[in-house]
């Protein structure tokens, strides 16, 4: 198993409750990096729902995380019908509420074949090899999440331009390809869409993120776009999308952040 799958384990404890431990690896400065921090609470979640994926996930984000420390995972099921399921879960530490996910599950293979296909073309982006290690840019704050994903930049996305745009590839850095339940991790593991307008803006900490999966992701690098198209009093919408590497679209992203 890779470090996602042995690093986000739960373990239950009660008919609504499971408890993990989250690891400092995937940490951005002192934090728990969000996306991270939040898929144990999904696996929780998809156990209690006995549906493989995560259709829409929506998270809210109330207090920081901290690595190597035990976590609580408290649930409830709110409703459950023939192909989805929707259920909420809180990731509790040191006695106090972190985050709260609310997400419906269901099979996302049930109903392949139906109605024509829609989908935004990826990005076109230079070689892997060409574009630029997210490791070797100045962020203003510790990455030890760099040990746990290998994310590289397209070059034009590197230096302060005209738009908020981020485009790149990502993927596991042991290697483990990317899973239906791992994609919402990975909408929240690219530096801040605002760091190509503005330069460094070390943590930029999300508010709500909200993650649409749409198909269960062929193994390979990702490639990805994230905007922020809308940005008033510090407060930041930025929009993501992920593809595959057969090019088919797999998650959809929307959050809402603060620029500090």
């Amino acid at each position: 198993m890779g470090f996602f799958e042995t690093e986000t384990a739960i373990t239950r404890v009660g008919e609504r409750e499971w408890q993990t431990r989250l690891s400092s690896n995937w940490n951005i400065g002192p934090n728990s990096n969000g996306g991270y921090a939040m898929s144990s609470v999904l696996r929780a979640l998809r156990e209690m729902t006995g549906m493989p994926d995560p259709v829409s996930v929506t998270v809210h984000f109330l207090r920081p995380v901290q690595g190597d420390t035990d976590c609580q995972i408290q649930t409830s099921l709110i409703r459950t019908g023939r192909t989805m399921a929707t259920a909420q879960g809180t990731l509790q530490q040191g006695g106090k509420d972190r985050l709260v996910v609310i997400a419906a599950f269901g099979n996302l293979e049930s109903q392949a074949g139906i109605g024509p296909e829609l989908g935004p073309p990826p990005p076109e982006l230079p070689p892997v090899e060409d574009c630029v290690a997210r490791a070797n840019l100045k962020q203003g704050v510790a990455l030890p999440l760099l040990s746990r994903i290998e994310c590289v930049l397209h070059p034009d996305c590197v230096e302060p331009g005209e738009r908020a745009l981020i485009e790149g590839w990502v993927r596991f850095a042991d290697g483990a390809d990317a899973s239906t339940l791992s994609l919402p991790c990975f909408v929240d593991v690219f530096p801040p869409s605002l760091t190509a307008l503005v330069g460094n803006t070390g943590w930029v900490p999300t508010i709500e993120l909200t993650t649409q999966v749409r198909r269960a992701p062929k193994p390979g690098w990702l490639r990805a776009r994230f905007e922020c198209d809308d940005l008033h009093n510090g407060r930041m919408i930025e929009t993501g999308a992920l593809w595959d590497a057969s090019g088919a679209i797999v998650a959809r992203s929307r959050q809402i952040g603060l620029l500090l």
